[in-house]
C-alpha cells in the first residue's frame, strides 16, 4: 500500500485512508470498523474511530459514527454532469434530446481547504437540507466578514458544532434554524468558533 504522503495527515491517519481508498476501489462499499481494526493490527475499535474522526474534521471522508457502512470519501472531483434540458415544475415543457454543455461543479469541489459534514438532524429542512445529507463547507477566514443569513458551521465550546444561519445583530450572534421547532441560540462572537460556510448540498437518492 503506497502512502498519500499528505502532510496534513499524521502516519496512522495517512495509513488508514489509503487502506480504506484501497478497499472501497475494490469492493465498492466501505469496510467495517472490525475490518479496519484487522487491517491496522489493532485489537480495539478505539483508535480506529479517533483515526476516522480526524479523517471526517480535516475534510477527507464523511462518516456517521454509530451507523454501519456510512463511510464515504471526499476527494473525488467529477469533471462535469451533462445537461440534459429542462424539467418543469409547474406544468409539462417538451422533453430533453441531445447533451449540449455540461454542468461543470470541479471549481467548488477544488476550492481550497474544502471540507465535509454528515447531516445530523432536521433544524436546516426548510434550507431543503435534511437528516443524512452531506455538506460541502468552505474555511471562514475572518468571522467579521460572514454576511447575514450565511448557512454556516458553528462549534461552540462544551456544547458541539451546528448548522445553521449566522445572524448578527445588536452587538449579538444568533445561530438561527430553518425549522420554527428549534429556538434562536443566541451567543457572543467570543463563544463561538465558525468552521466553514455552506457552498452546496449533496443528497443520495
Amino acid at each position: 500500500m503506497t502512502p498519500s504522503v499528505d502532510n496534513n495527515l499524521t502516519d496512522a491517519q495517512d495509513e488508514l485512508y489509503c487502506w480504506i481508498k484501497n478497499y472501497m476501489k475494490d469492493f465498492q462499499h466501505s469496510p467495517s470498523i472490525r475490518q479496519m481494526m484487522q487491517a491496522m493490527g489493532l485489537k480495539s475499535p478505539a483508535p480506529i474511530q479517533s483515526r476516522l474522526k480526524h479523517l471526517q474534521e480535516k475534510g477527507y471522508i464523511t462518516w456517521q459514527e454509530g451507523k454501519a457502512r456510512t463511510l464515504q470519501i471526499v476527494d473525488e472531483i467529477l469533471e462535469g454532469v451533462p445537461i440534459l434540458g429542462s424539467v418543469a415544475a409547474g406544468g409539462l415543457i417538451e422533453t430533453f434530446n441531445d447533451v449540449s454543455e455540461n454542468l461543470d461543479i470541479s471549481d467548488v469541489l477544488k476550492k481550497k481547504d474544502i471540507f465535509a459534514l454528515t447531516v445530523n438532524g432536521d433544524s436546516m429542512i426548510d434550507a431543503c437540507i435534511a437528516d443524512g445529507d452531506m455538506v460541502l463547507m468552505e474555511p471562514i477566514k475572518d468571522s467579521f466578514s460572514i454576511k447575514n443569513g450565511t448557512i454556516v458551521s458553528a462549534m461552540v465550546p462544551g456544547l458541539g458544532t451546528t448548522l445553521k444561519y449566522f445572524i448578527r445583530k445588536e452587538g449579538k450572534i444568533f445561530l438561527e434554524a430553518a425549522n420554527p421547532a428549534y429556538e434562536p441560540i443566541e451567543l457572543n462572537l467570543n463563544q463561538v468558533i465558525f468552521q466553514g460556510k455552506l457552498l452546496a448540498v449533496w443528497r443520495k437518492i
